[in-house]
C-alpha cells in the first residue's frame, strides 16, 4: 500500500521531533551519570525529612570530600578504612557495591564488567548521599527505607551511632536517618574490592559537582594469594592442594577468576597513575599494605593530608590498640593484628615453587610497586632481609 505525500510529511517532522528531543536531553545531562537518581521519586519524597532537593541537584555535593579506597581482595583495605572511620567527620560505608554483585551477578562472581556501570551509578548517588539508591538492590524492596542486611554495617562507626542507630540492636537500617548523618559530614568515605582500576572511575573523577579523591592501596601479590588461600579455602581448592601436597594440580582454574587477573588489573591501574593525566591529578594517591604496616602512624598522617583532615588523640590511641604487638585478634575481617609481623608474614606459609609461580605472573606489577622477587628458598624465608623496596610514592599534583 503506498503512502501519501502528507504521511510522509507527517513522519519525517515527528522523526525530526524525536532527533531534536535526544539530542537535548543528551546535551542537557552530560555529568549526570544515573540521571533516575537526581529527581524526586516516590522513594525520594520531598516530605522524607532526609531528602533535599539541593543535595540530589549537587549545590551541597561540592562542599563535601569523597574518598574512595580502590583495591582488590585481601589487600588490607578494611584496616586502612578503619583509619578514616575513626574520624568523627568521616561517613564511611564498606563495600556498598557488594549489593551490586549480590544482585547482578550472585554473591560468588566477581565478573567487574558486568557491574560497573551499575557500580558507578551507584557510587555516585552514594557520594551525593542518596542512600536510598542502595533500595534497588534489595529484595524484597525496603518498606518506609528500612534496609535489611546492610553489608558490612557493623563497622561503620556512623551507621551504629545516633541518629542512624537508636536501638540495639538496630537493624534493619534506616536510610532516613543514614542519609541526614551523611550529609552532616565533610568527608564521605568508601572502601571497594569490585572496582580495581582507577580509569573506570574516570566519569567520577571529571564530575565538576563531586570532589573524589582515590586511595589505591596495594600489596604484595603473594601476600594476597596467601591471604586468599587461607580465608576463601573454598574457592581456592586447587591452590590448596598445591600448598599442602607440593603438587601443582593441572588446572589452577577458581570462581573467582584466575588470581593473575588481579595482578593484570593492579598493573593497569598503576600504569594510568603513572601517566599523571589531567583527570587524576589532585585526586590520587598510591598507598602500600606493607609500608602502612610498619609505619602506621606516619602513613595515616599521610593519608589524612591528602584527604584534608588532621589526625586526632582518639584516632592515634586506635592505632595504637590495633597494630600493638599484642593485638592479633582471630578474625579473618578484623583489623586488630600485629601490624608490622603482618606485613610479610606470608613467607613463612608460601611453598617456593608457588611463590614462583606468582612471580612469573605479576612480575609487570611487583616491578611496579617495589616488590623484589626472590631467587630461592632460603632467600623466601629470610625474614630479617625484606622484599618492599623502600620508595616514596608522593599523591598526584
Amino acid at each position: 500500500m503506498g503512502c501519501s505525500w502528507k504521511s510522509v510529511v507527517l513522519l519525517v517532522f515527528a522523526l525530526t521531533i524525536v532527533q531534536y528531543v535526544v539530542i537535548q536531553t543528551l546535551t542537557s545531562t552530560s555529568y549526570w551519570l544515573c540521571p533516575a537518581h537526581s529527581r524526586t521519586s516516590p522513594a525520594h519524597s520531598s516530605s522524607d525529612p532526609a531528602f533535599k532537593s539541593d543535595d540530589l541537584k549537587g549545590t551541597n555535593s561540592r562542599s563535601r570530600t569523597h574518598v574512595i579506597i580502590l583495591t582488590t581482595t585481601r589487600a588490607g583495605s578494611t584496616f586502612t578504612a578503619e583509619l578514616l572511620n575513626q574520624h568523627p567527620h568521616v561517613f564511611c560505608l564498606f563495600e556498598p557495591l557488594f549489593h551490586v554483585q549480590d544482585t547482578v551477578t550472585g554473591p560468588n562472581n566477581f565478573d567487574r564488567e558486568l557491574i560497573l556501570g551499575a557500580s558507578r551509578d551507584l557510587l555516585w548517588s552514594l557520594f551525593r548521599c542518596d542512600l536510598f539508591a542502595l533500595e534497588r538492590y534489595f529484595r524484597p524492596a525496603p518498606i518506609d527505607h528500612m534496609v535489611p542486611n546492610l553489608f558490612m554495617r557493623r563497622f561503620s562507626r556512623a551507621m551504629t551511632q545516633p541518629p542512624v542507630c537508636q536501638d540495639d540492636p538496630c537493624d534493619p537500617v534506616n536510610l532516613t536517618r543514614a542519609a541526614q548523618a551523611c550529609r552532616e559530614k565533610s568527608h564521605v568515605v568508601y572502601k571497594t574490592v569490585r572496582v580495581v582500576v582507577v580509569e573506570e572511575l574516570r566519569p567520577l573523577l571529571e564530575d565538576p559537582r563531586l570532589n573524589v579523591k582515590v586511595i589505591q592501596l596495594v600489596r604484595d601479590p603473594r601476600g594476597i594469594l596467601s591471604s586468599r588461600i587461607e580465608t576463601f579455602s573454598h574457592w581456592y581448592k586447587p591452590w590448596n592442594v598445591w600448598k599442602s601436597s607440593g603438587l601443582r594440580p593441572a588446572s589452577l582454574h577458581i570462581n573467582p577468576p584466575q588470581f593473575n587477573s588481579t595482578c593484570h588489573e593492579l598493573h593497569a591501574s598503576l600504569k594510568t597513575a603513572q601517566r599523571r593525566p589531567r583527570w587524576l591529578r589532585g585526586r590520587y594517591m598510591l598507598l602500600r599494605y606493607e609500608d602502612l604496616c610498619r609505619n602506621p602512624l606516619q602513613k595515616t598522617k599521610e593519608i589524612y593530608d591528602f584527604v584534608g583532615l588532621s589526625v586526632t588523640p582518639s584516632v592515634e590511641e586506635w592505632i595504637r590498640v590495633n597494630t600493638a604487638s599484642n593485638a592479633w585478634v582471630e578474625d579473618k575481617y578484623g583489623t586488630r593484628r600485629d601490624s608490622a609481623a603482618n606485613a610479610e608474614s606470608w613467607r613463612l606459609k608460601l611453598p617456593f615453587d608457588m611463590v614462583q609461580h606468582v612471580q612469573e605472573e605479576c612480575r609487570h606489577a611487583l616491578s611496579i610497586m617495589g616488590y623484589r622477587e626472590v631467587r630461592s628458598p632460603q632467600e623466601l624465608r629470610d625474614t630479617n632481609v625484606s622484599l618492599v623496596q623502600d620508595e616514596t610514592f608522593e599523591a598526584l599534583v
